[in-house]
């Protein structure tokens, strides 16, 4: 029985040779058409899709490994765009979810390659119906595991709202889908992490050039912190704003007494590493020909750089 022997996986999207490569590194072996472990699991941290050249052979992999019961996975926000992109609304018969613009597709275009977009199709419902067996977070002999961000008032709320495995119900993907609502607000949260407007009508240049407004936080940063620590990346922020705290209502931080959490979903480079010592982040951006990371969880409070595991 496991009792808390994890490796955790972070954001594949598509890129199964170097998946298979970091299974095989872990120690995993393949036979009876899925990879497994003699003593040990793995936790997916979401993000199997969209991006890269082998969506198919990701979520073979991944699919066989969950059902052999060698793995566990929660949803990240591409299998939610997903589900919402092959859904039709059900207040408009023409549209769909998540709406057909040139950019929603274009940013799923490697899935629909693969597997199209009949959602009446065998190959593409036994997919999405994997995608709705995905909770939105786990937490496991005190281990925590999200996509994008452990938000607790966001955990709470969807807790009496979700099936009793914290998953989706084709109901509740629709009013998520709804902007404006509380429950699309918490799954954004959960999913795709905290962000909020710069005060005094601040703005930044992002890398495309492009002037915002909003910008995305590193929830887990340390209490009180500044603007320009407080975003992510780091240090986009100059000027008068970078040298305000951030206001505590936006609730940022994650206690040092909390239960180490896992996640992914913010595109980190350079040496993995934990950004506290109970929290990291494991998407170091496999998909911009960085690494596929793993963390070897084995029950520990205090997460350690050596557990890093990447190809």
């Amino acid at each position: 029985m496991n009792t808390g022997q994890y490796d955790i996986i972070g954001d594949i999207h598509g890129y199964a040779d170097k998946l298979h490569a970091l299974l095989e590194k872990l120690g995993y072996t393949k036979g009876s058409g899925t990879y497994s472990h003699p003593k040990r699991k793995v936790i997916f941290l979401g993000d199997f899709i969209d991006r890269g050249p082998q969506q198919q052979e990701v979520l073979d992999t991944v699919m066989a490994m969950v059902k052999g019961h060698h793995a566990l996975a929660v949803m990240g926000n591409h299998e939610f765009n997903a589900l919402a992109y092959h859904t039709l609304d059900p207040k408009d018969s023409n549209a769909y979810l998540r709406p057909h613009l040139d950019k929603n597709t274009r940013q799923h275009q490697a899935f629909i390659d693969a597997y199209g977009t009949d959602s009446t199709d065998p190959k593409l419902r036994s997919v999405l119906d994997f995608f709705y067996s995905l909770p939105l977070w786990l937490e496991i002999y005190g281990l925590r595991v999200v996509h994008a961000c452990w938000h607790p008032k966001s955990i709470t709320f969807m807790s009496d709202l979700l099936n009793t495995d914290n998953t989706l119900s084709h109901e509740l993907l629709v009013y998520a889908s709804r902007k404006g609502t509380p429950v699309f607000e918490a799954v954004e949260t959960l999913l795709k992490g905290v962000e909020t407007t710069l005060p005094n009508h601040g703005s930044f240049i992002d890398k495309d050039g492009t002037q915002r407004k909003q910008v995305r936080l590193a929830w887990w940063s340390e209490q009180p912190v500044f603007w320009s620590q407080a975003t992510v990346p780091p240090n986009i922020i100059s000027g008068p704003i970078a040298d305000q705290r951030v206001p505590s209502d936006l609730e940022l931080g994650y206690s040092v007494g909390s239960p180490p959490v896992l996640f992914g979903h913010y595109w980190h480079s350079g040496v993995p590493e934990p950004l506290r010592p109970n929290a990291a982040c494991l998407d170091f951006s496999v998909a911009k020909g960085g690494k596929l990371c793993a963390y070897r969880w084995s029950g520990e409070h205090e997460l350690c750089q050596s557990k890093f595991i990447y190809v």
